[in-house]
């Protein structure tokens, strides 16, 4: 039971499978210059969540309180902060890889992480939304700037980032190709898919041509596949960074582009997806949610890679 200077959070000591994750109590962080305090309503769970706890990954050994998806209420402001003050709602995305720290009551972040929450969703809706889509935002605006009309293929669509992204690029005017498994084609088709791919029964590589812009969440052989469905000149955006040459290199001799992409905090991109979801445009499909208490049965449900759209933790 949290204290008035403690919190509840979900740590771990040690890396493994869910059954590491743990309720303890920790002290109430308190906000740095230019950072706020944020009482935690939701918190969105990502493939990341559970790939960090596996395996520690950017953050090395334990402990650690996972999580990077915020929305909740301005609970204090840093020195220097002029963009929130206490009682406002926000949501937002915290510094990755080395902000983390979102399953929990409290968290503090740089203030110009966050943005005001849409008031058309609750908190839930919003603590679904900002790593997913922010990279998706990242990787088809900023970086492939796509425009109407082009083809663009995004893989295992019915996922966090991926159904985000598919919103994102028919926002953009994009015709866009999915590839899932059958029975989530009806789904994808609601969001606006134009062509899908069920990827169990058939390569896509064989069928998909004259793509422009593709965009990989899979990693390992998808990359190579898929920079054979692009058009010369075409662009792969790689959300798995590998840190290696090899796939531009391999992208160059096949006349095509491939970039591998991080995704960042980024106010200016949370607020454009602020505005989407304001208007009814931009929707995180909530497959379940969890109360903090319950976070390694959340990851549990997680590691399956089965579910539709984002899992999200219910802290208050």
């Amino acid at each position: 039971m949290s204290t008035e200077n403690t919190m509840r959070a979900i740590s771990q000591d040690v890396l493994g499978g869910p059954e590491v994750l743990k309720e303890v109590e920790l002290e109430i962080p308190r906000p740095g210059p230019s950072e706020v305090l944020i009482r935690v309503h939701a918190a969105g769970l990502n493939p990341t969540d559970w790939k960090h706890r596996a395996n520690g990954n950017f953050l090395g050994k334990p402990p650690f309180v996972l999580g990077w998806d915020v929305s909740g209420v301005v609970e204090a402001i840093g020195l220097g902060v002029t963009l929130h003050k206490p009682g406002d709602e926000v949501f937002g995305m915290l510094p990755y890889p080395y902000g983390v720290g979102a399953h929990a009551e409290y968290v503090t972040g740089p203030a110009r992480a966050f943005a005001h929450k849409p008031a058309e969703v609750d908190h839930t809706q919003a603590g679904a939304i900002p790593l997913a889509a922010l990279t998706a935002w990242q990787a088809l605006v900023d970086t492939a700037d796509v425009r109407p009309g082009q083809r663009v293929l995004i893989h295992a669509a019915a996922g966090g980032v991926g159904h985000l992204a598919v919103q994102i690029a028919k926002e953009r005017g994009a015709y866009v190709i999915s590839t899932a498994s059958a029975g989530k084609h009806e789904f994808l088709r609601s969001l606006g898919v134009d062509e899908t791919v069920d990827y169990r029964e058939t390569d896509f590589a064989e069928v998909v041509r004259d793509v422009d812009v593709v965009l990989d969440t899979v990693g390992g052989e998808y990359r190579s596949r898929s920079l054979r469905t692009l058009r010369p000149g075409g662009l792969l955006v790689s959300i798995l960074p590998s840190g290696s040459p090899a796939l531009a290199e391999e992208a160059q001799g096949l006349g095509v582009r491939a970039i591998e992409l991080l995704v960042e905090a980024d106010q200016a991109g949370m607020r454009a997806i602020a505005e989407l979801v304001a208007a009814g445009r931009l929707r995180a499909e909530v497959a379940e949610v969890f109360p903090l208490a319950e976070a390694s049965k959340a990851h549990a449900l997680g590691d399956t890679g089965r579910t539709v759209g984002k899992l999200v933790l219910q802290v208050r």
